[in-house]
């Protein structure tokens, strides 16, 4: 053991407060990107007095691993106090003039620190990374000046991040807010600057849609706008595998990039298995979409980002840009329409899917005449570019608080 580390066992001790009085009602778990969350688990009928209370600066882990992938489900509660089932470890630090429960929580949040925790794990029928094990973790345990200080700098970094994550949003609801507004509402500006439908605007009937439309906008098909080869469902999972994955090479598009918008990449493949699967490729203005787990999250591949392919979880949807923009068919895939058609058509029994590929075609759309396209475009656009400068800021962060957290094996003072 290096001199400046020292056992986590001498810092943190175990709680188990029973929740005898039912005071509290607020039923969490734990996830493994390290956060509390709200439970889903069918609570009807059972007696919540039995169930763990965890106290704000407590924290809790669940000791299986072998369901968890490769990442620790452990997390520091920061909020009011609440309950666990009995299958978590309840714990907190004995002296917090020793150890800040935010800087033993950065050591978790280490890729290190889920691959140790992994590692140590035993168990045949599951593996478990039991309290002996979390009190034998060592790590570098500063002056808790200098664990402020560090403590202070990663704060500093998660909390712009978390700025430009609620700008992105306002930004995305203002964009799918005017998108509603042209092609849902049909309350455009006419000629006079006022809502079109409400001001008058004279509508037809679509036998297609089975509703009115402004008169001049047309209704057609997402078949009508995709390229001839314009659905590609990601290869099927024996195709593309863990240990096909390489340390640099060809970047692989995951479900992730499409929840997040985000392009840190985890995995590679190199130039022959990019050869197999290159019709696999993205392209510029592609919109990737995740097929399963969270299901219909969008995101349009970029001019100037890295050309990859897709993982068996997305599927690219590539337009016919004569026929229709990029951008408005991403907003209209984020509609509350778009998005419902995904969803309701969409198969499967164990897990929701993606609905096929003709079923995707069916889907109606309208589109106005040129030179509103054109007006309407330019608006979206605008604020397209803006919510993709603020994701890149966001992944420049994100490195940043990756370099500190690494940096934490190093720390001395």
């Amino acid at each position: 053991m290096r001199s400046n580390y020292k056992k986590l066992g001498s810092y943190i001790q175990q709680v188990s407060i029973k929740n005898k009085e039912l005071v509290i009602s607020n039923l969490l778990g734990v996830s493994i990107t390290k956060e509390f969350i709200p439970s889903i688990a069918n609570t009807v009928g059972t007696d919540m007095s039995k169930y763990k209370i965890v106290q704000k600066g407590q924290f809790a882990y669940g000791p299986v691993t072998s369901r968890n992938g490769d990442k620790i489900s452990v997390a520091l509660l920061e909020d009011d106090s609440a309950i666990v089932s009995t299958s978590y470890t309840v714990f907190e630090i004995i002296d917090k003039n020793e150890l800040l429960p935010e800087y033993l929580m950065m050591w978790f949040r280490r890729e290190e620190f889920d691959r140790y925790a992994r590692y140590m794990s035993h168990g045949s029928t599951r593996e478990v990374f039991g309290w002996e094990e979390m009190c034998d973790v060592e790590l570098p345990i500063p002056s808790i000046e200098k664990q402020r200080e560090i403590v202070a700098e990663y704060y500093a970094i998660t909390n712009r991040i978390k700025l430009n994550e609620q700008l992105n949003q306002k930004l995305e609801e203002t964009a799918q807010a005017i998108y509603k507004e042209w092609f849902v509402d049909f309350e455009f500006p006419d000629e006079n600057g006022k809502p079109y439908k409400s001001n008058g605007g004279e509508m037809v009937w679509c036998e297609e849609l089975e509703k009115e439309i402004p008169k001049g906008w047309v209704s057609i098909t997402l078949g009508d706008v995709l390229e001839e080869k314009g659905y590609i469902r990601g290869p099927f999972g024996s195709s593309l595998k863990k240990e096909d994955m390489v340390l640099e090479g060809t970047p692989v598009y995951e479900q992730q990039h499409a929840i997040y918008g985000h392009r840190n990449f985890r995995y590679f493949i190199n130039r022959e298995k990019y050869k197999n699967l290159k019709r696999f490729t993205v392209k510029s203005n592609d919109m990737i979409i995740s097929c399963s787990g969270t299901l219909g999250r969008i995101s349009m591949i970029q001019d100037n980002e890295p050309i990859g392919i897709i993982n068996q979880a997305l599927l690219i949807l590539r337009v016919n840009e004569s026929k229709i923009t990029p951008i408005i068919f991403k907003y209209f895939l984020l509609s509350d329409y778009g998005q419902n058609s995904l969803v309701e058509n969409s198969t499967g029994s164990a897990q929701v899917n993606i609905a096929k590929r003709e079923i995707i075609q069916a889907i109606q759309l309208v589109l106005p005449p040129q030179e509103k396209l054109i007006i309407i475009n330019e608006q979206l656009s605008t604020l397209d570019k803006n919510v993709m400068q603020t994701i890149k800021e966001i992944e420049i962060l994100e490195k940043l608080k990756e370099v500190l957290l690494s940096k934490m094996a190093t720390v001395e003072g």
